[in-house]
């Protein structure tokens, strides 16, 4: 398939997704109703109107900029560590941000927070953070910072935050390990506008930056010492990739919680379908993300509504079992 035509049908699948997150869900709506409410025509009710702007409407847009933010990072560190089963969780950010959500449900989950952000929501991303820059500090040298010793700490770190979150579940009453448990499958239904506020800020420069790096990406797939004959400056690309991603990756955990599969899935099947060229591959990953959430949160609340599943469950429903049929039909896989 020709990479314009695919990113063209992602979008528009995109933008089909985004108007079925409006219109479905415990009160269904019609699409013209939503339409009404969205551009204000008087052909909504008020009821309509209400649910559209200040519940479905947030949430959605919340929605869709996770997908793109989690998806188009995946990509990137892909593309960093050569390797097609790394995703944003191998340099620990996730893990650390389940122990500082997990600390501030355990020890302080009703304090109030900042902004329209919970506390839980703030120590994650805190932990999420202060694990990152574990891992770079343990991964740089005075010769530079090494990718494989990146991997083994982002491990390292990763363990060791989640002995801590699991001492914690340990002391933890019956409603702050439910309230854990919660938070760790994943989950949109806090979303309100200054969430989404501080997720677009992020995510504009997350969106806008990674695709600034494509070329070095791309070389960096020739290898370190190749990408520097080159002319590219790897150390300093690092540096802005991991922070980015961290930043990203860390805001979106924090609001979201975990969400699993969709940094590891998207980004392989659409270097599968366009192959490894990170000009395309950075934003095609960013809609197919974006897309993969709406149609998994769309799910999650209206499979068994009025009750919600964690939209975290949702997405390995729907990846694992389209990416084992990847790769069965995939003999050799290379970047």
């Amino acid at each position: 398939m020709k990479p314009a035509g695919f990113i063209v049908g992602l979008a528009l699948a995109t933008l089909l997704a985004f108007m079925a997150a409006l219109v479905f869900g415990a009160i269904r709506l019609g699409p013209v109703a939503v339409l009404g409410a969205l551009l204000h025509t008087g052909t909504a009710s008020s009821k309509t109107t209400l649910i559209v702007e200040a519940i479905r409407l947030p949430r959605a847009v919340l929605t869709l900029l996770v997908g793109a933010v989690l998806a188009i990072s995946g990509a990137a560190m892909q593309g960093l560590f050569r390797n097609p089963l790394a995703d944003p969780s191998l340099i620990g950010v996730t893990a650390g941000a389940s122990a500082g959500a997990s600390l501030a449900i355990v020890f302080g989950g009703a304090l109030a927070g900042w902004a329209g952000l919970s506390l839980v929501s703030m120590a994650a991303f805190a932990g999420g953070g202060l694990a990152v820059l574990l891992v770079y500090v343990l991964a740089t040298r005075a010769s530079g910072t090494s990718v494989a010793t990146m991997l083994l700490a982002g491990i390292a770190i990763s363990a060791l935050a989640g002995a801590l979150t699991s001492l914690l579940e340990f002391y933890a009453t019956n409603d702050m390990l439910r309230r854990i448990s919660l938070w760790q499958m994943g989950g949109l239904e806090g979303a309100n506008w200054s969430r989404v506020t501080v997720l677009a800020v992020v995510a504009g420069g997350v969106l806008v930056g990674l695709p600034m790096l494509a070329r070095a990406l791309n070389a960096l797939l020739l290898g370190e010492s190749e990408a520097r004959h080159l002319g590219f400056a790897v150390g300093r690309v690092k540096y802005v990739l991991i922070g980015l991603v961290a930043l990203g990756v860390g805001v979106s955990v924090a609001l979201a919680g975990a969400i699993t599969f969709v940094g590891l899935v998207v980004p392989h099947i659409v270097r599968l379908a366009i192959g490894p060229d990170h000009r395309r591959l950075l934003p095609a990953s960013a809609l197919a993300g974006a897309c993969l959430l709406l149609v998994a949160d769309t799910l999650a609340r209206t499979v068994i509504a009025p009750t919600e599943l964690p939209v975290g469950l949702l997405t390995s429903v729907l990846g694992a079992p389209f990416f084992i049929l990847l790769l069965r039909g995939t003999r050799d896989y290379a970047l």
